[in-house]
């Protein structure tokens, strides 16, 4: 697909998957920022795999990278069970994993200001204006229990159009639920659906970008 039909200050879009091997790092970090948080340990694990890998989809790739994630969060569950590795070690195992899902903002987040485009608008609802003050405490109550629980981690989850309420009971079993190393995979998933839809959206407003033009 060409891309001379569209404005890219105007409309962030997706450069064909079979380019990526040979686009310069700087558009491979911009297009990793439009499907994830922006991560510089994020960065350093998937530039190496959109270098060697020939991808058929966006899907492949998000699913490429879940992979090699969930392979780093066993890394760290494994070291984390041995009492032989040293605490510095496990930690610096830890750390990338922690850096990438900690990329992600607080759910509710009023500054604005410090969310991505994507993150704006996939969390518009849960910033309704309308909601009580009571509601948007109670958020950054669990926002803060959260964080408390896992060291190092922001909640992530795919809203998916989901009412506050049922986000915040999600928050509450996780919560509850106190297993780091689940934390860490569920994390993962819903970081990658994120990825997934964001994908599906930024092709479709392409396309009809390019049948308008046309």
């Amino acid at each position: 697909m060409s891309h001379s039909h569209l404005n890219p200050e105007a409309t962030p879009f997706l450069p064909a998957i079979t380019s990526l091997p040979t686009l310069p790092d700087a558009a491979l970090i911009s297009t990793l920022d439009l499907l994830f948080e922006p991560s510089p340990e994020l960065h350093a694990l998937a530039l190496p795999t959109l270098r060697t890998i020939s991808f058929s989809s966006y899907d492949d790739l998000i699913s490429t990278i879940r992979d090699e994630l969930l392979a780093i969060a066993n890394a760290v569950a494994l070291s984390a069970a041995d009492p032989s590795v040293p605490d510095s070690e496990k930690e610096n195992i830890k750390r990338p994993l922690h850096a990438i899902l900690g990329s992600h903002p607080r759910l509710g987040e009023p500054k604005r200001e410090t969310l991505s485009a994507q993150s704006k608008k996939e969390q518009a609802h849960l910033n309704a204006a309308g909601d009580s003050q009571e509601v948007k405490e109670e958020l950054r109550r669990l926002n803060k229990e959260y964080e408390e629980v896992f060291p190092g981690l922001r909640y992530v989850v795919w809203v998916n159009g989901r009412p506050r309420g049922e986000i915040m009971g999600d928050m509450r079993r996780r919560i509850g639920r106190g297993d780091l190393r689940a934390e860490e995979r569920e994390g993962i998933k819903a970081m990658c659906d994120i990825a997934a839809d964001r994908a599906a959206k930024l092709l479709k407003s392409a396309q009809e970008a390019v049948e308008h033009s046309a």
